[in-house]
């Protein structure tokens, strides 16, 4: 507890917290200014009925229900950062770009991944614009209306990117990750009430059940995303001069689930892409667009298929994601070109081929973790059956590693200025 107050004690750090705090309550200021034309209790409704959407909103703190000028969140700047690394395993410009080219070189990346961004929100904008005209939701809007909103949600994307920037500046958490994590955590006050409203004296052990297994997941959270295989390195003595260079051992930590929430959200994106392909498509064959929406909408209102292929999916792009983003090969030519070696495994191709069999059994835990924390919703729905006793374990997750993440750079600034530990 004096290590909290510490933290205030110290005039620079204390103006960059209050700093994030003030640029986090302009995010949920906008937040809440709807674009007009909308019958927001239809929209909670339809929102309440599907699950995808539903995650969506719980991702953008309830802008989606809004229909706020900032309903799609940081969504669009996600999908553009996936795809701009998928490009990489294309385009050897790409991967020099963003692995050999250092700061500059990401620096770079990370501008192309806000240039695609714009489309990609205006994409999503006209395709959700148009899911609700066909939901009856828009009951109906002129082309300058839907232009006009286009731009609207179009500029709220990119004007939540520029917050996070100005949040990552103060160096103590990511941007982006901090505005989900705020949208979610302004959540949590709605959920307390709503189980205050609901509260039934005959279901108190269900609760009990409910909470200690919200805690035995947090547990694991943070087991599995502070989990990590320790690779044993070491460096050869080499002499320059009269100094002696090398001759230690370390570890190359290899992470349980490397990947992170990235995969949740990937899988999210592809089962969501039939319905905006839907919509896009409407623009040349209303009958096909029709067609293609109750077809997805039957298959998504089965909750074991949903729950399935939902699963597979985050499993599938949680190996695919992972080998996008590590390297073995890659790093054991770094390794050698520093000197470095793994005891009885040959440098070269034999180092990266050992890094690739224990990354590939390390991931399988991380797949199959993060594919029953995307499902938890459904479990815990279909154990208690109670709508608002859903434990969101995408939530649970991304929560407590920004948490974790913002700790830790705090814990440096500390450790700056000679203080330790938190």
């Amino acid at each position: 507890m004096n290590k909290f107050f510490q933290i205030f004690e110290i005039p620079e750090l204390r103006r960059k917290i209050l700093i994030v705090l003030g640029l986090l309550t302009v995010f949920r200021m906008f937040s809440a200014i709807p674009i007009p034309g909308i019958d927001i209790s239809r929209l909670g409704s339809f929102l309440a009925s599907n699950q995808l959407f539903g995650f969506l909103n719980i991702f953008s703190g309830g802008a989606l229900s809004n229909f706020s000028i900032v309903m799609l969140g940081v969504g669009p700047y996600i999908t553009a950062t996936i795809i701009m690394q998928l490009l990489t395993m294309i385009f050897p410009a790409f991967k020099e770009m963003y692995y050999e080219q250092g700061e500059a070189g990401k620096a770079k990346f990370n501008r192309y991944s806000r240039y695609l961004t714009v489309p990609l929100a205006a994409l999503q904008g006209y395709a959700f614009l148009n899911l609700l005209i066909a939901q009856k939701i828009i009951l109906s809007m002129s082309p300058f209306d839907s232009f006009r909103n286009i731009v609207l949600i179009t500029a709220g994307s990119v004007f939540l990117i520029w917050l996070g920037e100005l949040i990552s500046e103060q160096k103590i958490g990511n941007g982006v990750s901090l505005l989900i994590f705020a949208g979610i955590v302004s959540r949590i006050p709605a959920t307390i009430q709503k189980m205050f409203v609901s509260y039934d004296p005959a279901l108190l052990p269900t609760y009990l059940i409910f909470a200690a297994v919200c805690v035995a997941v947090i547990a694991g959270v943070v087991f599995i995303n502070e989990g990590e295989r320790k690779i044993p390195v070491s460096y050869a003595k080499r002499v320059r001069g009269n100094r002696v260079f090398g001759g230690v051992s370390t570890y190359l930590p290899l992470k349980v689930n490397q990947a992170g929430v990235i995969p949740i959200i990937f899988a999210i994106s592809l089962l969501m892409f039939p319905q905006f392909f839907a919509q896009i498509f409407a623009l040349f064959s209303q009958d096909f667009s029709l067609r293609v929406s109750e077809l997805v909408n039957r298959v998504m209102s089965n909750q074991l298929i949903y729950s399935a292929l939902y699963f597979l999916l985050v499993v599938l792009f949680t190996y695919f994601y992972t080998a996008v983003t590590f390297d073995p090969q890659e790093i054991s030519k770094n390794l050698q070109r520093s000197g470095g070696f793994i005891p009885g495994i040959r440098p070269g191709q034999s180092t990266g081929d050992f890094l690739a069999r224990i990354t590939n059994r390390t991931t399988v835990f991380g797949a199959l973790f993060l594919g029953v924390v995307a499902i938890l919703p459904n479990i815990t729905q279909a154990f208690t059956g109670i709508q608002f006793l859903s434990l969101g374990g995408t939530a649970l997750l991304i929560v407590v590693s920004v948490a974790i993440e913002t700790m830790r750079q705090i814990e440096s600034q500390l450790v700056m200025r000679e203080y330790e530990g938190f």
